[in-house]
């Protein structure tokens, strides 16, 4: 029996193979997953719209914040879809379950969006 070590990136190279990947996650996203285009689509004015604001940088910050949450929310679902269809496309009660809290995940970076936008355009009045 023969042992294998896993050499693992470190420094610099690390941080380098890091966004390697997250860049291409992202743009599989923004490429394959209708949700993420429609929210990508929503992301861009308001984040212009969220820097134009006549507010404090805090909340401009906190709204972008907000959107990117969002964002965050709907790659985790699909990850969490990614890896449920990985195990089997078989129906199972767990895989629909982890599917449906993975799509409740995003509802609920949406209501956190919502309450802090509507804050911040209440409390500029």
């Amino acid at each position: 029996m023969t042992t294998h070590t896993i050499q693992k990136r470190s420094g610099l190279n690390r941080i380098v193979h890091t966004f390697a990947n997250s860049y291409r996650g992202i743009r599989w996203m923004a490429k394959n997953e209708a949700a993420f285009k429609q929210e990508l689509i929503l992301f861009l004015p308001l984040t212009v719209f969220a820097v134009w604001l006549p507010v404090s940088i805090l909340l401009k910050a906190l709204l972008v914040c907000s959107l990117l949450f969002v964002l965050f929310a709907e790659m985790i679902n699909t990850a969490i879809e990614a890896a449920i269809d990985r195990i089997g496309t078989d129906f199972h009660p767990l895989s629909g379950l982890a599917k449906d809290i993975g799509s409740a995940c995003v509802f609920i970076s949406f209501l956190i969006a919502g309450i802090l936008w509507l804050a911040v355009i209440v409390s500029m009045s």
